[in-house]
């Protein structure tokens, strides 16, 4: 099958998240399947542009990566060599497939595809929550839900998902939404494993005394006043706190720590990838993540394939799989809740070893050639009933 993935950021500019990681992902594991993958996305890095060719394809693991230049209301990704190169290609793919919902890109892919009369589905990547967006850009991002959200969903041959969470915060809207697929994101079971050679800052953490962990973007999101807030019910335990700033939000949460009393045990380590994510998962008493919304939460997976117990709150979206599985513990984003649960965790030698077996196997449903399996078959789905659609007008 010829696939088109559309993105309006992708490899190498990490500095976005889990989002990117997780589109690759998928994209490597269909590729590796013997699909024909294709990514149309930008070149924007920040401030600053990826160093990649443009408007020609580079192959990254398999996938065909196409790098179109933004010069022009960057904020939103607006591309006119992306649009050129979509009116030009679009009709040659089985299927299109487009992250996100805020962005230029997935709204001139979606108006291309249907103009094409080829089906596409649409994965929010948590972008359709109305809590996130009541308490962050209300106005603006309701103005973009009202003006291209909602013909772009409901035009859509299929709406992605990476938990039932997710999938009913979309239905919440009202909208007139195509079929459900719930598919999760995948992980990586042979990740980078700790080694002789780390970085004297991880080195020093690992061999120091014990320590909760977060892994992630700094971001008022991910609820890490929540986590420092319940680190005084939680005594003689550190929280390393590994992941970039680009929102400028790590001085907030010193405040936050210092008023708490609890600054000497909050250690901000800057951005972690490979053998140093590997090491301080290994040695961690416990990888938590306490975000206000989470569509899934990658690195919780990533912890539980390398047998690390997690904490998570209940607005997580890999939460139902952690407590199915027995992984860790889903406990409430209160100070007080939050740390009874993180000291039940970290009490309990034996039960940390339980609850990390647990997660590893369920880490082997998840890996990547199992999602793309499953999303494969989506997209069979998805084609055949077009071709059906199509027959009978």
């Amino acid at each position: 099958m010829r696939v088109l993935h559309v993105a309006a950021t992708y490899l190498p500019a990490v500095r976005y998240g889990g989002t990117i990681v997780s589109v690759h992902g998928l994209c490597r594991a269909l590729a590796a399947r013997g699909h024909d993958v294709h990514v149309f996305t930008t070149s924007v890095d920040g401030r600053s542009d990826s160093d990649v060719p443009l408007m020609t394809p580079v192959a990254v693991d398999g996938v065909r990566v196409w790098y179109f230049p933004s010069r022009f209301l960057r904020r939103l990704y607006r591309s006119p060599a992306m649009a050129r190169a979509l009116a030009e290609q679009v009709e040659t793919f089985d299927i299109v497939h487009l992250h996100a919902l805020y962005v230029w890109p997935v709204w001139a892919a979606a108006r291309a595809a249907q103009r094409a009369r080829v089906p596409y589905l649409v994965s929010p990547r948590g972008m359709l929550e109305k809590a996130l967006i009541r308490k962050k850009s209300r106005v603006m991002k309701s103005l973009l839900v009202a003006a291209f959200g909602r013909s772009m969903l409901e035009r859509a041959a299929a709406l992605h998902v990476t938990s039932e969470r997710e999938g009913d915060e979309a239905a919440a809207f009202g909208f007139a939404l195509p079929r459900i697929y719930t598919v999760p994101n995948g992980v990586d079971l042979n990740p980078a494993r700790a080694s002789a050679g780390l970085p004297p800052a991880i080195a020093s953490l690992v061999d120091g005394p014990p320590f909760i962990l977060f892994v992630g973007r700094i971001s008022w999101k991910k609820g890490l006043d929540r986590l420092i807030a319940a680190l005084p019910h939680v005594p003689g335990i550190r929280l390393v706190i590994a992941g970039n700033d680009e929102e400028g939000y790590r001085r907030t949460l010193a405040e936050q720590a210092v008023a708490a009393g609890v600054v000497e045990r909050v250690v901000f380590c800057g951005p972690v990838h490979g053998d140093g994510k590997a090491a301080l998962m290994a040695h961690a008493e416990a990888l938590v993540l306490a975000s206000y919304s989470e569509n899934f939460g990658n690195v919780v997976l990533e912890a539980m394939a390398a047998g690390c117990p997690v904490v998570v709150t209940p607005e997580v979206g890999i939460a139902g799989i952690v407590r199915d599985a027995g992984a860790g513990l889903v406990v409430d984003g209160a100070p007080d809740s939050l740390g009874e649960g993180i000291s039940r965790l970290i009490s309990d030698s034996t039960l940390r070893q339980t609850m990390g077996q647990k997660g590893r196997l369920a880490a082997l449903d998840l890996s990547w050639p199992a999602v793309a399996e499953r999303m494969a078959q989506a997209y069979q789905e998805i084609t055949v009933a077009a071709r059906c659609r199509s027959d009978r007008a």
